[in-house]
């Protein structure tokens, strides 16, 4: 009895020790991200640096303006939300609701192995297959541009929420759908009315995580969007926050290389603020309720 005391009390201090590290590695991140960009930015200007049009730090007269890499990351998350979101909740619904268990089966398969799929594969791919697809569509002289960005990007980001979102689905108590069957409802209003919002935390936690590798990929998006410094066109190529500092951080010493890290900065409080009014707008929704 003793000795599974003992045992109890470790893995609890082993647990509490792990999540202290966790957060101390989170605030340690946080301060060097904020100590290291913030002198780049107090140079340049915020105005100037958050909404400069022009990116040329090699030049005679160097030009840090980061709004073009801005809004790219910002249309480039938004369009892989508004295609991804609807057909992962539905493909997620579907396998946790609807599908047979051995047709669920075999389409979680292939969720899985979409998940397990190196991001560069994804960017090889859109870059010989997805690149002339929408150079010849589009009738354009170059097909790496914004639009094969928000093709890939919303891909890449179904596995992540369809996997979260089917297993809150499934983690739905029983009783709340046959007490909705109970009063009559059919079942696609026992999903779309009982089981979706039962479930609504799970599958925000799968939408944050699908923003979070929207927001945060960089291999795949370089190799189909053209990796140019223009403000952003749908049918245009672009150049997105992470792509600015993987494509530049190699080379780039000095101040150069600080600013690299003032978009370090940014791109962290960008994801802060989504994870936040996210949060937000789900503590308000389960206030109403």
């Amino acid at each position: 009895m003793k000795t599974k005391t003992i045992i109890e009390q470790t893995m609890k201090t082993t647990f509490f020790l792990c999540g202290m590290l966790t957060i101390v590695i989170t605030f340690g991140i946080a301060v060097y991200m904020v100590i290291s960009g913030i002198p780049a930015i107090r140079e340049i200007g915020l105005s100037d640096f958050l909404f400069g049009q022009v990116w040329n730090p090699t030049g005679a007269e160097p030009q840090f303006g980061i709004l073009p890499f801005i809004l790219t990351s910002v249309y480039a998350t938004l369009g892989a939300i508004a295609i991804g979101v609807p057909i992962g909740l539905a493909t997620a619904i579907f396998l946790a609701k609807v599908a047979p268990p051995k047709v669920a089966a075999a389409v979680n398969t292939a969720v899985e192995l979409l998940a397990g799929i190196p991001s560069v594969v994804y960017g090889f791919v859109g870059m010989i297959v997805l690149v002339p697809l929408v150079m010849n569509v589009f009738n354009l002289r170059n097909g790496a541009t914004l639009f094969s960005a928000i093709l890939v990007l919303s891909i890449m980001i179904l596995p992540g929420i369809i996997n979260v979102s089917r297993t809150a689905l499934a983690a739905v108590p029983r009783e709340y759908e046959e007490a909705s069957y109970a009063l009559g409802a059919t079942k696609v209003e026992t999903i779309c009315k009982v089981s979706v919002p039962a479930a609504k935390s799970g599958i925000a936690a799968g939408i944050v995580l699908g923003i979070g590798r929207a927001v945060g990929e960089t291999m795949a998006v370089i190799l189909v969007a053209g990796n140019v410094a223009n403000m952003p066109e749908l049918f245009g190529s672009v150049r997105s926050l992470t792509m600015a500092i993987a494509g530049e951080m190699s080379y780039a010493t000095g101040f150069h290389r600080n600013v690299l890290f003032s978009i370090g900065l940014v791109l962290f409080v960008f994801i802060l603020l989504i994870n936040l009014t996210l949060n937000l707008i789900l503590k308000r929704g389960g206030a109403k309720r």
